[in-house]
């Protein structure tokens, strides 16, 4: 039987490896991703801040996006997933030439061997262009310098965040992207992390966590107080992060396939399970519901399924996100108020909870729940599974230690990365800068609205419209008085 004209190969633009379904879901995906960042958390970070920050930590958030991807395709890319240069990292390059990104995509330090040296598993190379795969992983390393700047909102220095943005994505990312992703030594061992709650999510918030540390805290003022200045509006950028999450973990396995659609599926229930768990815990705890506690909630479901999404049952997914909502609650509520360190670290956005401690609950209770014939579509390492399924303590080892090793990493790489900036500019803007907010830091505000200082003057509207139409007529400047809104 002849093959449909619709799939022929086409030379040179349609070649006989390119599946046009999987490049077709995988670019849409990789756009689901890019929706998550710009506009998805440029307005979430905008609306959740004071209104004086909210050009500040939008603008950091929009940063961050152009510049990861000016990095990452002229080194970042081929240290996170090209030939292997370390047991940790791949040899640095750029994504750029006709000849590198019109070819078929693969992963050089993917293949995986017999201790005796023979193939075991194939290299990993998608059904289209190296050009698509790129601009995916792009989006990946992106929002994850954008949730790590969640931690330091409202007081780090904008031209210290320009230059930690490049020097992150290349010292820290690259090399969690690669251990676990590209073909790296806990790749190859076999720790699990489907789709980056490991090397997204629990290193942005143990990077996170650090950058507040070295940056120190906001003004105490602003500590005390930080209400959002519009929810409604944090809730469009959180609806972009949850919808968006699809293309998140749907598509991690390169192609349109089984595990794709399980992910998508997983990722959701686990997300709504949390979400009205963290609810639940509100309305018992402090006697009513919260929509800033609901988003949190549903951001720590939607981490905590992110390693092991295509790879387990949807009724674990529902206990993943039962868990989801109650331990990084605790940490958030309880544990936090008790700890000294905790309460000395001025973490804005608690990226340390919703991120760290939700990644790495993830990463545990993959370890634990994983799905051999799940595993089998997509994992590298034959025979993986949970110990839940007879894969032994020993899969729980390995997640554990692939968690120390992105702490320990991130812990140290963005120490070095902040110190290294502190002695050309300093982290944390001056106090003065502080009191006032955006219209120092940028020479802008985000709302044009009476209130801010500035008397509504009721005699010149009136001027005006005398201007425009002569049914108006003049009034003595002393008949109306000006209105100040506190907003």
């Amino acid at each position: 039987m002849a093959t449909p004209i619709a799939y022929q190969a086409t030379l040179p633009a349609v070649p006989d490896w390119l599946n046009k379904g999987d490049n077709g879901w995988q670019l849409a995906a990789a756009t689901l991703v890019g929706l998550q960042s710009m506009p998805g958390l440029v307005v979430l970070y905008g609306s959740i801040v004071k209104k004086k920050w909210a050009v500040n930590s939008a603008f950091m958030a929009l940063y961050a996006f152009a510049a990861a991807l000016i990095v990452w395709v002229l080194v970042g890319f081929r240290m996170a997933f090209g030939e292997r240069l370390l047991p940790f990292w791949g040899k640095a390059g750029p994504a750029l030439s006709q000849g590198y990104l019109v070819g078929r995509a693969r992963m050089p330090a993917t293949p995986h061997h017999f201790r005796n040296g023979t193939l075991e598993k194939r290299m990993e190379e998608p059904f289209y262009p190296q050009a698509s795969l790129v601009y995916f992983e792009f989006t990946f390393a992106a929002i994850t310098l954008i949730l790590l700047a969640g931690s330091v909102l409202g007081r780090m220095n904008i031209k210290a965040w320009m230059a930690f943005v490049p020097l992150w994505l290349i010292f820290s990312y690259t090399v969690g992207a690669f251990s676990l992703w590209g073909g790296g030594f806990l790749f190859h061992w076999g720790v699990i992390d489907y789709s980056g709650g490991y090397v997204i999510h629990l290193a942005s918030g143990i990077s996170g966590f650090t950058a507040a540390y070295w940056v120190g805290p906001r003004l105490k003022s602003d500590r005390e107080r930080f209400s959002p200045n519009n929810i409604l509006l944090m809730l469009t950028g959180a609806g972009l992060l949850w919808l968006g999450w699809s293309g998140f973990n749907g598509g991690a396995p390169y192609a349109a396939n089984i595990t794709s659609s399980v992910a998508v599926l997983n990722t959701h229930v686990c997300a709504a399970t949390s979400l009205l768990t963290w609810t639940c815990l509100d309305v018992a705890f402090f006697g009513k519901p919260s929509v800033i506690g609901a988003v949190q909630g549903m951001m720590t479901g939607l981490v905590c399924i992110t390693p092991g999404a295509g790879l387990v049952q949807t009724w674990a997914a529902i206990v993943m996100g039962i868990l989801a909502g109650i331990i990084p609650w605790i940490s958030m509520m309880i544990l936090h108020k008790k700890s000294a360190l905790l309460q000395k670290v001025d973490d804005t956005l608690a990226v340390f909870h919703t991120h760290a401690v939700a990644g790495i609950l993830g990463g545990l209770l993959t370890g634990l729940l994983a799905e051999p014939a799940l595993c089998r579509l997509i994992l590298p390492v034959p025979g993986s599974k949970g110990t839940a399924y007879g894969g032994g303590f020993l899969q729980l080892v390995k997640q554990l230690v692939g968690a120390l090793f992105v702490i320990g990493w991130n812990l140290v790489s963005t120490t070095a990365i902040l110190l290294a900036i502190a002695r050309f500019t300093p982290l944390r803007m001056p106090d003065d800068q502080l009191m006032i907010g955006d219209d120092a830091a940028h020479g802008e505000e985000a709302y044009a609205l009476w209130g801010d200082g500035e008397r509504y003057d009721a005699t010149r509207q009136l001027t005006m419209m005398q201007a425009d139409d002569s049914r108006y007529p003049m009034r003595d400047a002393n008949t109306a008085r000006g209105l100040t809104i506190q907003l």
